[in-house]
């Protein structure tokens, strides 16, 4: 048995004070206050990025309730993070997810926790290289004027190349420690929230304009989920918004790092939360004011420009000179997510490492940066490799690989929910508030991301999710995404015989 000791209830005084059982592991403590922490939350799930390409398609789904939509993913996230802020309390451990369900449902259950928690930070690794690549060289082309510039992302081997190199400068960034990533994070997270306001200000300000011919008045049905003409096309939204809240729960792997390890980080992802569903729904709300809804013109479902929106409306909305800005603002939240998502699977992987869970190679930390050096590199190299087989052997499978992201999603959030249910289940009747936050907040909330990955699991089977591929007859979604989670029982199992104590 190692250190961390995995019997339920082991270690839980009940009156916050951190569980037994856990390893100190040489992080730098105290790099980070609440504001760091929130920004390096928000920055995580890249909020511009995501509204540039999720807007079109929820848009798609569900037509003008897409805010009310925004609300409804933001409701199971603020339940899960309730969660997250209990167990931190007792339990600050970078390991976060892992290490909390190991405690709560034991070793098998914690490790393809874990699992889920990794494989689905370096799918999103390396999206986000690809899109931060793409908006760099589009970018380079609204500078220069030249559509050959713009058109080198077309090219193959210099769009891999450009993305390695921007997976090699954010691994570099994440190496040199929470200091150099809180400095790089405040001045792109600031960058991508200032110019975002500067977009919803104007969009109001244009709504009904005749420059506009398909904008629609506002109304306070659109923040009805109830409206949604149909139950799919409210779960296919929903499964749209939830990915875009994705991310928050990194300012909690750093709690290590973080002033005030048992409560900043809870409070730091709650106000990313709050921020995040904000922007998204001033966002939406304006967007759909100017341009409207439907698939005309410059409405956000026009399948021509629904994959990236921001691209269609800069020019219009905001002029020339300032739509350069947006395509900055999504660069940014792409490059400052590259940068800032090294942190989760860096720190958990540090964890799985410490507790014997992964082979211990991966449990040093630099002895100047004190940062898990060798984890951090570990997922840069996985993500470079990773996107760049995807790349060359079909773009289709690159696709589904990131359409199967929300299988792991609800996967591993739903599992740290009852995790914190199951963890506290002799405390939850002592008071009113340990029955709402540590009992019936993070249950709900497990529920609904169980309902969803069940829902999403279904869906995936029909080939004509995602991109259309098939395999056997079954949809390459629900190959890829099925596939991801038994390799890690295949993994875990290796590991079992590798290190049969944990």
């Amino acid at each position: 048995m190692t250190q961390l000791d995995v019997r339920p209830m082991a270690g839980n005084t009940g009156d916050g004070d951190p569980a037994d059982g856990m390893r100190a592991k040489g992080l730098s403590g105290n790099s980070v206050g609440l504001l760091g922490s929130a920004v390096i939350g928000v920055s995580t799930v890249a909020p511009v990025y995501c509204l540039t390409s999720t807007l079109g398609s929820t848009a798609g789904e569900v037509g003008l309730q897409m805010p009310a939509v925004f609300l409804a993913g933001f409701l199971p996230m603020l339940l899960v993070a309730f969660a997250y802020r209990e167990l931190n309390k007792v339990m600050p451990d970078c390991g976060t997810s892992f290490t909390w369900t190991v405690k709560a449902f034991g070793p098998k259950v914690g490790w393809m926790c874990g699992w889920g928690l990794v494989i689905a930070t370096i799918i999103v690794l390396s999206n986000l290289a690809g899109v931060a690549t793409s908006y760099f060289w589009l970018l380079a082309g609204e500078i220069t004027g030249s559509d050959d510039v713009a058109a080198l992302d077309g090219n193959k081997a210099v769009h891999i190349v450009t993305c390695l190199a921007l997976v090699a400068l954010a691994t570099v960034i994440s190496y040199r420690g929470m200091t150099a990533t809180k400095g790089v994070q405040y001045a792109l997270v600031g960058l991508q929230l200032v110019v975002l306001a500067v977009f919803v200000a104007m969009a109001f300000g244009k709504a009904g304009s005749t420059d506009f011919p398909t904008s629609a008045d506002f109304s306070w049905s659109w923040l009805n989920p109830f409206a949604v003409q149909s139950f799919g096309a409210f779960t296919a939204g929903l499964s749209l918004s939830i990915f875009m809240y994705w991310g928050w729960d990194a300012c909690l792997t750093a709690n290590e790092e973080t002033t005030g390890s048992t409560r900043t980080p809870g409070r730091a992802a709650l106000v990313a939360m709050i921020v995040l569903v904000g922007s998204y729904l001033a966002t939406g709300v304006a967007a759909q004011m100017v341009v409207g809804s439907g698939d005309k013109g410059l409405g956000l479902a026009n399948p021509d420009t629904s994959d990236n929106v921001f691209a269609a409306l800069a020019g219009p909305v905001m002029g020339p000179a300032l739509g350069i800005l947006l395509f900055v603002a999504v660069l940014a939240s792409a490059a400052a997510s590259l940068q800032t998502t090294f942190i989760p699977v860096a720190r958990t992987v540090l964890a799985m490492s410490t507790y014997e869970a992964l082979p211990a190679s991966y449990s040093k930390v630099h002895e100047r940066f004190r940062t898990p050096g060798r984890a951090t590199v570990m997922a840069g190299v996985a993500t470079g490799v990773f996107y760049t087989v995807m790349t060359l052997v079909s773009e289709h499978v690159l696709v589904d690989t990131i359409y199967a992201l929300g299988l792991m999603i609800c996967f591993y959030y739903a599992l740290t929910a009852f995790a914190c249910v199951w963890y506290f289940r002799a405390e939850v009747l002592r008071s009113g508030r340990n029955l709402l936050f540590k009992g019936l907040f993070p249950l709900v909330g497990g529920l609904l991301l169980s309902a969803v990955f069940t829902k999403t699991l279904v869906d995936m089977w029909d080939p004509a999710y995602g991109s259309g591929s098939s395999v056997l007859g079954m949809g390459s979604v629900f190959v890829i995404g099925v596939g991801l989670l038994l390799l890690g029982v295949v993994i875990m199992f290796a590991m079992r015989w590798r290190n049969p104590a944990f």
